[in-house]
């Protein structure tokens, strides 16, 4: 196994190299956080290497134009060096010996398929009987109903070569009955007449009256733009000129909060362990943020309302490591529940539409409150789609509004990139939902960006990041090379690129994830998997192995995934595994033993 420094960049080769793209996006994502990110954690950069296990390791493994793999390896870079600079602070930088960082190009990739490579009893999210071993929290039947998932697709308008990405989010109701279609129709099972019929009705509106309706009618959708086009907005304007991810303090007289330094356990220590953070998040991209930390430690206490909806099989992916329980804030006693919990907290991960829960008194203005009487700093950290919120002026003019993963990547011209390098002249939706790994990466470097200043410094913080930052990101790193593209369109199978711009998301999953099968087989190899009964789901899940290792540190979880609502809302009496890895000094990554838990 190769690893190549940071510090020490390998030579240009004719054949399009990840690795290096890795190394220039690493130094592209240091410069636009600027002075987000702490000194302490760029002194770490000269540290980091990258795993590069073959040759197959160092190529571009996924269907598409865009430079995905780079900008995960860069981002997981800097977590990684987040990681070393809190354990420096908190055990001293000698304590563990040499902070050599490890970034595994196979893994970083498997964290941007990870819904697709996760499994239950070694059944995937599309084996029809895996159903049976996960709770059905698809309330609304958004999900589970061919028709209403639909709902959330990308169509053609009344103007020919105009492309409009309805989402009917968790619901599906409100959107078809807003494009003049029953919010039910059990005749609907066929895929292609499921399409056909919606875009039908679409087709009766231009992209503009669309954008008014879903805008009245509060839901989710956008009209797919290409790049040059969203930088031409006031919106794409002024979030372009934005850093990926921010962090501001929010209070100055809270004092230091240092880390527990005291740790007794033998053996390699996470860096966040006795970190608390209550989650309030859906889906994929806010929950990646807590599932990160918790891969370093922190105790992650998901928290969900039992009468909102969530996509069922995701929860076994995302929920890696936390415990999970629900409280309705609309009933009194829960919300004195969460009072308590974020007494004790040190981070509240928000993944709502900003505002949310700012209306139900759990803003970051209360959070700064609380940490005033409590003379101990909060952490909040949001999430969206669009991205923009606290700026100032109007220029960021999408910043309240609903959003998914294909929205971001419709508005942002990522869709347009996809549908251009399968040789369309329409957008299509890349496979994967690579920019809600992505956008999580970098709120978890925020999150510990904020942590660090508030040891150090204390004072409290407010981090925020979007879908639509992280594709800025992906966009600025510019698109593959032409003779890297066409390479992928030759080795590709060729069914993937017969898919058109209203094919779901879940098609071009499917399709891309059967091409990979053959053309990168190794990504499929159970040694990047760890396996762990799970009391929550009643079997054996496997997920992804975390991609980065540092010296001297502990990185991995210690719990499996578990159904949302699983566990009491306490701090108290959480169990430990023998947990998914540790990294010695050396940077090799070993199964726990039940002493070092």
């Amino acid at each position: 196994m190769a690893i190549t420094s940071v510090a020490e960049p390998p030579p240009s080769s004719a054949a399009y190299s990840v690795e290096e793209g890795a190394l220039r996006a690493l130094w592209n994502l240091l410069n636009a956080c600027g002075g987000e990110i702490p000194f302490e954690f760029i002194r770490h950069v000269k540290h980091v290497g990258f795993n590069v296990a073959s040759q197959d390791s160092d190529a571009v493994h996924f269907p598409t134009p865009l430079k995905e793999q780079d900008a995960t390896l860069a981002i997981k870079a800097l977590e990684a060096c987040a990681t070393a600079a809190i354990a420096d602070l908190r055990y001293g930088s000698e304590v563990q010996g040499s902070r050599d960082i490890a970034v595994d190009l196979d893994r970083a990739s498997c964290f941007l398929m990870s819904a697709y490579l996760t499994t239950i009893d070694g059944m995937g999210k599309a084996h029809p009987l895996v159903k049976s071993k996960v709770p059905d929290t698809d309330l609304n039947q958004a999900q589970s109903i061919l028709y209403r998932r639909l709902s959330a697709n990308l169509y053609e308008t009344k103007n020919p070569g105009e492309y409009y990405h309805i989402h009917g989010s968790l619901d599906a109701t409100k959107t078809l009955e807003m494009i003049g279609l029953p919010a039910f129709n059990p005749k609907m099972i066929d895929y292609r007449t499921c399409i056909n019929t919606i875009e039908n009705a679409v087709k009766e509106f231009t992209s503009a009256e669309l954008d008014e309706m879903n805008v009245q009618n509060e839901q989710a959708g956008i009209p797919a733009l290409t790049w040059d086009q969203f930088l031409a907005t006031p919106h794409g304007s002024a979030l372009s000129q934005l850093p990926p991810l921010s962090v501001t303090e929010t209070e100055t007289s809270t004092p230091p909060a240092p880390f527990d330094h005291t740790d007794t356990l033998s053996g390699p220590r996470h860096a966040l362990r006795g970190i608390k953070v209550i989650e309030m998040c859906r889906v994929i991209a806010g929950p990646t943020i807590g599932r990160s930390l918790a891969a370093h430690g922190a105790t992650v206490l998901k928290v969900t309302s039992p009468n909102l909806p969530d996509v069922p099989f995701f929860q076994v992916d995302v929920n890696t490591g936390k415990h999970t329980t629900s409280l309705d804030l609309r009933n009194e006693s829960d919300r004195a529940i969460l009072d308590d919990l974020l007494a004790d907290a040190d981070v509240l991960v928000d993944g709502y539409r900003p505002g949310a829960l700012a209306r139900l008194g759990y803003g970051q203005e209360a959070l700064t409150r609380l940490a005033e009487s409590r003379s101990r700093g909060f952490v909040y950290v949001a999430e969206d789609c669009f991205g923009g919120t606290d700026e100032p002026g109007s220029a960021t003019e999408w910043a309240g509004r609903r959003g998914w993963q294909q929205i971001a990547d419709c508005v942002t011209g990522v869709a347009w990139a996809q549908g251009k390098f399968m040789g369309l002249n329409e957008p299509v939706v890349p496979p994967f939902p690579m920019s809600d790994y992505g956008t999580g990466a970098l709120g978890c470097v925020a999150a510990m960006s904020a942590l660090y200043r508030r040891a150090k410094y204390g004072g409290s913080y407010v981090c925020r990041t979007s879908l639509c930052q992280y594709d800025i990101f992906v966009m600025k790193l510019g698109l593959l090379p032409a003779a890297e593209q066409e390479r992928l369109r030759k080795e590709h199978n060729p069914d993937f690129f017969e898919l058109r711009h209203s094919d779901s998301v879940d098609e071009v999953g499917r399709r891309a994830l059967t091409s990979m099968k053959r053309t990168a087989p190794h990504l499929f190899d159970e040694e990047l998997m760890h396996a762990e009964w799970s009391v929550g789901f009643d079997g054996v899940v496997a997920w992804p192995k975390e991609a980065i290792a540092i010296g001297g540190l502990r990185v991995g979880h210690v719990r499996p995934a578990r159904p949302n609502g699983f566990d009491k809302p306490s701090w108290l009496g959480w169990e430990e595994s023998e947990g998914e890895q540790v990294t010695d000094s050396d940077g090799e990554q070993t199964e726990d033993s039940e002493e070092e838990i």
